[in-house]
């Protein structure tokens, strides 16, 4: 839809949405001379953001009527519509930012509400921790069309750091987010697991670190040669197969249950390794257990 987009550098902005991180995008919002509107369910929540000189509106829709651009943080996609609905009227002809945690599904769903609504639309997702908004070393990525992204990137970055457009799908950002929090998690429950191994087996926490953190350092080249591979489509077993991964997984398992340990995480891994060397790949290279995981997938 066509609509005129303020390209003042302080534009007004309404922020719904004041847990940590939408405190964080408000407070950046007004150091950087932006007249900010907040809502919150619990109005107390606003108390400090009005301290500094935010306006605090009695309601949703009182809230998006005050600008162009509304950025909304909340905890999920289920919590964003209910706050949204009573306010579809006053939201036609703005902006919506929806920096919201949840899956691309999730995403293009509510960027088809907005533009059944009338409502311009970007998803984005925040990568980096409260402490970074406003800072160089935030990191947020957005989906949407791009002359939406362009409009409002002076607003944008008063929120610190790298804002990057990733294309016109709106659930783009989320896939990013999914992905990366898929390999935060995984490892951090890897690294609770060997904990809990090396525990077991007497060994301190503190004398396991220093090895640990070795370990950790592999996984950028790691990741390089996998990113590689998968792009490339080539699986060739050079430095290390499947198959041959498997014993390692195989003494984890063991000690793990010897102590009666859950090892719910590796078994899976190990599972699908052995799947991919049920299918012929056991001499590839570990890239291939991620192809292997998208061919047996029902989309494919």
């Amino acid at each position: 839809m066509a609509t005129d987009h303020p390209t003042a550098s302080h534009a007004p902005v309404t922020v719904l949405g004041l847990g940590p991180m939408g405190q964080a995008l408000a407070g950046a919002l007004l150091r950087a001379g932006h007249p900010t509107t907040v809502w919150n369910r619990t109005p107390s929540k606003a108390d400090a953001l009005t301290a500094e000189g935010a306006r605090r509106a009695d309601t949703v829709a009182e809230a998006v009527s005050a600008g162009a651009l509304v950025i909304l943080c909340v905890r999920d996609y289920d919590a964003a519509r209910k706050i949204l609905a009573p306010a579809t009227a006053a939201l036609r002809g703005r902006t919506l930012v929806n920096l919201t945690s949840g899956a691309p599904d999730d995403a293009r769903a509510t960027a088809a509400w907005a533009a059944e609504h009338g409502v311009d639309y970007l998803d984005g997702t925040i990568m980096t921790p409260t402490h970074t908004i406003g800072q160089p070393s935030a990191v947020m990525l957005f989906g949407g069309p791009p002359e939406l992204f362009d409009a409002h990137r002076p607003v944008l970055a008063a929120l610190g750091g790298t804002a990057t457009h990733l294309g016109a799908d709106p659930g783009r950002a989320a896939s990013y987010d999914t992905a990366l929090l898929d390999l935060f998690w995984t490892a951090v429950a890897g690294c609770a697991h060997a904990l809990a191994v090396a525990r077991a087996e007497n060994i301190a926490a503190g004398d396991l670190l220093p090895y640990a953190v070795g370990i950790a350092q592999l996984l950028p080249e790691v990741l390089t040669e996998f990113a590689a591979d998968l792009d490339r489509g080539s699986f060739q077993g050079d430095g290390a197969t499947i198959e041959a991964a498997t014993a390692g997984m195989d003494h984890v398992l063991h000690t793990a249950r010897s102590h009666g340990i859950d090892t719910g995480p590796l078994a899976a891994a190990r599972a699908i390794a052995q799947r991919a060397i049920d299918a012929g790949h056991g001499a590839d290279g570990l890239a291939r257990l991620a192809a292997f995981l998208t061919a047996e997938s029902p989309g494919e």
